[in-house]
């Protein structure tokens, strides 16, 4: 589980209650859709003719330019994490990274789904301390991509999620 039990009114939007803008929550959908694509290769690397987890993010970058609903994204983000479900390893965690950037659009609160996923995925492509290496350069990159208008929310996510998120943020 990657949730927190109670929701963070800084992920719910405005109109539902919460403080997160219409725009911030775009930028929390494009931040994870960067995050996931970055290591969509290695979900394409076992299944090449799948395209659900590409289908996904692309679904997500729509929706953040206000092109398709919701209702799509979190669909394709449903198919994706099927398309991962039958894989192990490194695939596996890519594509459940493409799923989880899907379903921003319908729960900001995903994105550190899409984040720590992709981290995971870079960690399963080599044994012990080089995997956990690799994972903590995966998560530097991940932060050098934030945009600043939501660098420390998404900062402090990483911090209060960490323990729920595998240690993915230990970087």
């Amino acid at each position: 589980m990657i949730l927190p039990k109670e929701r963070d009114p800084r992920f719910t939007t405005i109109r539902r209650g919460g403080t997160l803008t219409d725009a911030d929550h775009r930028l929390l959908a494009l931040w994870a859709a960067g995050c996931a694509e970055h290591v969509l290769h290695l979900f394409e690397s076992a299944q090449p003719s799948d395209p659900r987890p590409r289908a996904a993010i692309e679904q997500v970058r729509a929706w953040a330019r206000g092109e398709i609903a919701m209702s799509r994204s979190r669909a394709a983000g449903g198919h994706a994490m099927a398309a991962a479900r039958e894989l192990t390893g490194a695939a596996r965690h890519a594509g459940y990274a493409a799923g989880q950037a899907a379903v921003v659009a319908h729960v900001a609160a995903h994105e550190l789904g899409a984040a720590a996923y992709a981290i995971k995925a870079v960690r399963a492509t080599a044994p012990g301390p080089e995997g956990a290496g690799a994972g903590r350069v995966e998560c530097r990159w991940q932060r050098e991509q934030l945009p600043a208008a939501i660098r420390e929310l998404v900062l402090d996510d990483q911090r209060l999620r960490n323990e729920i998120c595998w240690s993915a943020f230990d970087c």
